[in-house]
């Protein structure tokens, strides 16, 4: 039998076992603690930058989408400027007139540039086909702009710089019935031509097609006038 003595040495001995166990033990649990403590710290940070990521990404996104619909609505704008510039070829509705000289002979006495058509002719067919709506106008190819000229060029005609001879092809776009009713009017353009014997043969095709512009146009005196300057303008009408 264990003597009083080594009982209480064996007793003091297992305490103390169980109590280095017991501290190991706490102390574990508190690291662990402290462990997950961190790692929730550490967890929520990431989130955090993530979502920050998330939102920035967003706004780009944003940002992005409006500035593809601001490049859309300008280059949407730029084709249109480019149709009215002549910049582009065109086609739909619209008439053919084909003008040639009168095949009369002119009279003794008579002035045989009366029987010939000259530039005022087609700057008179023009000037109809454009106050009756037309969008877009040629002659014998040549697109007509805003800095085009119709002149005389001795036997023949010039339009665009570009010499030209009879027959002259007119095709214009726009609402048939207008454009033709405005080159019919009594006492009008064809009823003149008609008169002096010009051959006018005028047609509504199902599709006219006018061509693009093929010259250059360079702006020598003319620029943009300051914004302040065109809006004071317009509110002064």
């Amino acid at each position: 039998m264990l003597t009083n003595k080594h009982a209480k040495i064996m007793l003091m001995l297992v305490f103390a076992v169980l109590g280095f166990m017991l501290a190991t033990q706490i102390k574990t649990t508190e690291r662990q603690k402290t462990i997950n403590v961190q790692r929730a710290e550490e967890l929520t940070e990431r989130l955090r930058v993530v979502e920050q990521q998330r939102d920035d990404l967003a706004h780009e996104v944003e940002r992005l989408q409006a500035a593809s619909g601001t490049d859309e609505a300008l280059e949407t704008e730029v084709e249109r400027l480019k149709e009215f510039a002549g910049e582009v070829p065109l086609e739909g509705k619209g008439i053919q007139l084909i003008l040639d000289d009168s095949k009369v002979t002119a009279q003794v006495g008579e002035n045989p540039n009366l029987y010939i058509i000259h530039d005022d002719d087609l700057l008179r067919v023009i000037n109809e086909l454009r106050a009756a709506g037309a969008e877009a106008i040629s002659i014998n190819g040549e697109r007509l702009v805003a800095t085009s000229e119709i002149r005389c060029a001795g036997p023949t005609l010039s339009v665009n710089n570009n010499r030209s001879a009879p027959p002259y092809v007119i095709l214009a776009i726009g609402n048939p019935s207008n454009l033709a009713s405005a080159l019919k009017l009594r006492g009008g353009v064809l009823d003149t031509f008609k008169f002096w014997g010009i051959q006018a043969d005028l047609t509504l095709p199902e599709v006219v097609k006018v061509p693009a512009y093929k010259g250059r146009r360079v702006f020598e005196y003319a620029k943009a006038a300051p914004e302040e300057e065109h809006t004071a303008k317009e509110a002064g009408k």
